[in-house]
Formats: structure tokens, C-alpha cells, sequence
């Protein structure tokens, strides 16, 4: 069957500002995209979505009545199995809202006089620090879902160090005196991906393929690095959705990094308060900070933002997409989107240099900063002018 995965306004808002450059479903939590999750859990080889209209040039739109799933909802044995049974003329139902029917194209996603079945529970991420929070757990069910049937390669290099027993390897992966300890959940390594001497990983891991771990790194649990990354220092319960570097060292906990992002050298985060307080942080869907109810929280950064050596972010901040940080001292706890400088000045990052430093950083990595992607930014960089109040 054909899923086209849906946002709502407001489960689209309440992910900015991750949502801002993707569809909700097209989010990595665990070792796979949510998007990817139902994929294997159906059965289904097409998908397509239904979100902002500004994304249209990069994510395909549904043509035929199809499958919707609202895209902020992760797959479980129960719901899969009550999908799979759903008749046309149904929809399902939690919180009042639809999450899941069988939908025309441009059709309303309503109820309209399908019969309703209640949901109990579903799991869903409403913020973006729900994808670290939760991340451990998908870690674990992706784990099951990608390795059932098959074989691990083999471990060959004799000064690695392996503790537990939950542990896969793609091929081609390169593993030269690593420390694995698989005892509290399990470790994910994809194809083509690198572990330098020395680092050392504690599950639930997930490298996806052709990602690098430094030299010494310390890599903690509950922790997700994306597809053709390379990451250093120390990192704890964080994902990383791809394309993106922590090179060096520094530390980075409980957070998540969109696509394209660059850390320099020695950027830490804090993720703890030093009163031990409730962490607040920006809510893109009411304008103001919300209690998140952790007391662990870090650093959510959108796509294609950098920062330079010795940056410091405070606990709970939140920086958006296409912003260039650098400077001495804590910058403030909401960075828009598209500025440039840091603590004490922040200017705004005209799109024609944002474009610049886009293409660059995207042909390092054999890809293309496409027309699509172009006009996706320039319309974030016109969204968010009401961020940048000197403008």
C-alpha cells in the first residue's frame, strides 16, 4: 500500500525548528526516519506526504487515495496490527484528532462520516526533545526490526573489546580498537560506517552508514549519529539526524542536531541546570517557554547552522535553521534563524551567503544544493524575518 504521511498546524509547529526544512515523518529517531518505521512495519515500498506547501519541491505529495498516517506518531505492535485491519470507511482516533484513515489526495482530513475507532495510547513525539527522550527505546525496536533474520559481519580486529552481546555490523564497516559495551541495550554500526582506535561506545548506539567516530571518542548511550556524519568528544543521548559534524572535542548531551550542522572545536552544551530546576525551552506553536517537564535538556539545532570553536550553548536552547554562532560568553537561549555572529551582536545572514556556504558544505559530501532546496530556505529565511527584530 501507499502512506502519505500528514501534519497538522500544530503538530508541525510544536517540531520547529526541525519541521521547518521536513515533514515531520521524514524525522530520525532510533536508528531509522519515522517515515521508514511504518514502511517496514507495512510492507509498503511508496510513501508520500502531506505537510507545508513550501516543502512540495523536495517531498512528494500524494496523487492517489492512499494511507494517512499523521507523520508525528511512531509505529508499535498494536497500532500496526489495528492499521492492517482498517477498512475505508474508518478512521482512527486519539485525542480527538484523526491520526490514521484512508484519504483522496486533496480531501480534508476529517472525519466525515466514517465511523470512529478510539485509540487508547500511542506513542508520539509532540517536541522535538521527545526525539532524545525517547530515543533509547526506538533504538531498541529499530534494533530487532532491521536485524531479524539476518547475520552481523563479523568482528575481526583483535584489540577491540566487545561486552554484551547485542551487537550488529553492516558490511564494509571499519572497526580498529574499539570498546563495545552492548549490556544495557543494544549497538547498531551501518554500512560503510568507521570507528577510529580507541573510541568507545555504550548502547543503545545507532552509526548509520558511512558515519565516522573520532579517534578517543566517548560515545554514551541512548545516542543516534545519521548517515555521513563524523562525530568526536563525548556524546550522550543524542541524535543527529545526518550530514552532520562534532568532529572534535567537546560534549553534546541530550540534544538533537538537524542536517548540515557544523560544531567547532570545544563547543559544549550544558543539559543540566545548576539548580537542578525543570528546563524550559522555546515553543515555536505559542511563542513562548514551556516547561518541558526534563531535567535534562540540551541544545535542538536546525538545519545547515555552524558554529565555531569554544561556543558555548546554555541549558535548553534552541537555534533555528542557517545560523552562523560564534563569539565568547553563552549566546541567548533562542537563536533565529538565519543570523550571524553571537553573545554580543547578532546580524542578519543574507540568503545569497547562506546559499554560499550551503553549496559548500553540500559538495563536501557529494550532494547538491538543488533550485528545491533554495526556494525551501529563501521561504524559512522570510518566515522567521519576525525572529531577527532589527531587521
Amino acid at each position: 500500500m501507499e502512506i502519505t504521511f500528514f501534519d497538522t498546524e500544530e503538530s508541525w509547529l510544536r517540531m520547529l525548528p526541525l519541521s521547518y526544512t521536513r515533514p515531520v515523518a521524514e524525522i530520525r529517531i532510533g536508528i531509522l526516519k519515522i517515515h521508514e518505521k511504518w514502511a517496514k512495519a507495512l510492507s509498503s515500498e511508496s510513501c508520500s506526504f502531506h505537510s507545508q506547501d513550501y516543502l512540495a519541491p523536495l517531498f512528494k505529495r500524494p496523487e492517489l487515495k492512499s494511507l494517512f498516517i499523521k507523520g508525528n506518531i511512531l509505529p508499535d505492535s498494536n497500532i500496526i496490527n489495528m492499521i492492517r485491519k482498517l477498512a475505508h470507511d474508518e478512521v482512527f482516533v486519539f485525542n480527538e484528532e484523526v491520526i490514521a484513515g484512508f484519504f483522496e489526495p486533496d480531501e480534508a482530513i476529517e472525519i466525515d462520516g466514517r465511523k470512529v475507532i478510539e485509540i487508547a495510547q500511542v506513542t508520539e513525539i509532540k517536541y522535538p526533545w521527545d526525539i532524545f527522550r525517547l530515543n533509547g527505546l526506538e533504538i531498541r525496536k529499530d534494533f530487532e526490526t532491521i536485524t531479524s533474520g539476518r547475520t552481523s559481519q563479523k568482528l575481526r580486529d583483535t584489540y577491540t573489546r566487545v561486552y554484551g552481546k547485542d551487537i550488529f555490523i553492516e558490511e564494509a564497516a571499519q572497526i580498529k580498537a574499539t570498546t563495545f559495551n552492548a549490556e544495557n541495550g543494544p549497538i547498531y554500526i551501518g554500512k560503510g560506517a568507521e570507528l577510529q582506535e580507541g573510541s568507545l561506545i555504550r548502547g543503545p548506539f545507532a552509526l548509520c552508514e558511512h558515519s565516522v567516530v573520532s579517534m578517543g571518542a566517548k560515545m554514551r548511550g541512548d545516542s543516534t549519529i545519521g548517515p555521513y556524519s563524523k562525530v568526536g568528544g563525548e556524546i550522550s543521548n543524542s541524535v543527529i539526524q545526518g550530514y552532520s559534524n562534532k568532529g572534535h572535542e567537546g560534549f553534546l548531551g541530550n540534544s538533537v542536531l538537524g542536517e548540515w550542522c557544523n560544531l567547532g572545536a570545544d563547543t559544549n552544551n550544558s543539559n543540566l541546570k545548576n539548580n537542578y530546576t525543570k528546563v524550559k525551552m522555546w515553543d515555536f506553536e505559542t511563542g513562548r517557554f514551556m516547561d518541558t517537564g526534563l531535567q535534562f535538556c540540551g541544545l535542538i539545532m536546525g538545519d545547515h547552522s555552524k558554529c565555531g570553536i569554544n561556543t558555548m550553548f546554555n541549558t535548553g536552547t534552541t537555534v533555528g535553521v542557517a545560523a552562523n554562532i560564534f563569539g565568547e560568553g553563552f549566546p541567548k537561549t533562542v537563536i533565529p534563524s538565519f543570523v550571524w555572529g553571537g553573545p554580543s551582536e547578532f546580524t542578519t545572514y543574507l540568503i545569497k551567503k547562506a546559499f554560499e556556504t550551503a553549496d559548500l558544505v553540500m559538495k563536501r559530501k557529494e550532494k547538491e544544493l538543488t533550485e528545491a532546496d533554495k526556494s525551501v530556505l529563501s521561504h524559512i529565511f522570510e518566515v522567521t524575518s519576525a525572529y531577527r527584530i532589527w531587521e
